[in-house]
């Protein structure tokens, strides 16, 4: 039986674009709902040993950037460190049970079930699903599925361009949306979660960023992302100059990475693996039997110039934009 989820873990960890939708598309996380969401995202990635490197809570869906450790880390995780992400994710009360096992006769079976629980992308998800799902009933009178589906998850290439992109185009999603004009001002993404002095999430973005100075990465990345409010269309409102948009063009005559993310982007969400050439092989070769022992064909390139040299392992819309 083939496994559900496509994994791979390097020495850096792996990274995943993950997504999922409210069942039958309602829009149903208001201010507070959302406030929530976020809450338990970092909560559970704490517990389970996991890097929220981005993400962004819609009315009606959410995606995330998550680096999940290498299986070795995950596995060697301390007395001290389980008892700590036990008082992250339970009550006082709960947590106080949970520690109390620990130091019990059934230590190891107590252990084993709670490392159980951590560096696996798909419980992560699960789990954070199901807790969301049980506040949002209790909190509304509601019973039954919230969540149109299990979750769908795209494997991220851990470092370089592809996993710039991907950060983008999450934390645009609210401007794509036109919800506004700059992503800070959406308070449920992960960039604007770092201009408001978000730790977790600056560690996150300095990760995508390769850099350990949140104030000039945190500019560089600005600059990347208010691309996103210029329109080229005549009468067209201008979020920023001509001239500083221009400024982050590399190539005359090339589409702009902000251009390239203004529309969606359906590599990002079903292209299973994206980043250099040799990372897509490196996975294909790693998980052949997942991928089908008698696929011929290598990884696509995606065919924009601002994308140049970024890949992935479903071969799309030859031109990924519109």
């Amino acid at each position: 039986m083939k496994p559900r989820r496509l994994k791979t873990y390097g020495e850096g960890g792996s990274v995943y674009h993950c997504m999922s939708r409210i069942v039958g598309g309602e829009h149903l996380l208001g201010a507070r709902e959302k406030e929530i969401f976020r809450k338990q995202l970092h909560q559970l990635a704490d517990f389970c040993g996991m890097q929220v490197l981005t993400y962004c809570v819609m009315s009606n869906h959410f995606h995330l950037l998550v680096r999940v450790p290498p299986e070795a880390e995950s596995r060697h995780v301390g007395i001290a460190e389980l008892e700590r992400r036990v008082r992250v994710l339970y009550s006082r009360d709960e947590a106080a049970a949970w520690i109390s096992r620990l130091h019990s006769e059934e230590a190891e079976k107590i252990r084993e079930r709670l490392l159980a629980r951590m560096g696996d992308i798909s419980v992560y998800l699960k789990e954070l699903k199901q807790r969301f799902s049980t506040w949002y009933n209790r909190t509304h009178g509601r019973y039954g599925t919230l969540w149109a589906e299990r979750f769908a998850s795209v494997l991220v290439e851990p470092t370089g361009r592809a996993l710039l992109v991907v950060a983008c185009y999450i934390d645009l999603n609210p401007v794509r949306a036109g919800l506004c004009d700059d992503p800070k001002e959406y308070r449920w993404c992960g960039y604007a979660e770092a201009v408001a002095g978000g730790t977790e999430v600056r560690r996150g973005l300095l990760r995508v960023l390769e850099s350990n100075d949140w104030r000039q990465a945190g500019r560089e990345y600005r600059l990347i992302l208010f691309g996103q409010a210029y329109h080229t269309d005549a009468g067209g409102p201008a979020g920023i100059p001509e001239a500083k948009l221009i400024a982050v063009q590399q190539k005359a005559g090339e589409l702009s990475l902000p251009e390239v993310l203004r529309n969606r982007v359906r590599y990002f969400t079903a292209g299973a693996v994206i980043g250099s050439r040799g990372y897509v092989e490196a996975v294909m070769r790693k998980r052949r039997d997942y991928l089908s022992p008698g696929r011929k064909t290598g990884p696509s390139r995606i065919r924009a110039p601002a994308l140049f040299g970024v890949h992935s392992l479903r071969g799309l819309q030859k031109n990924p934009i519109g």
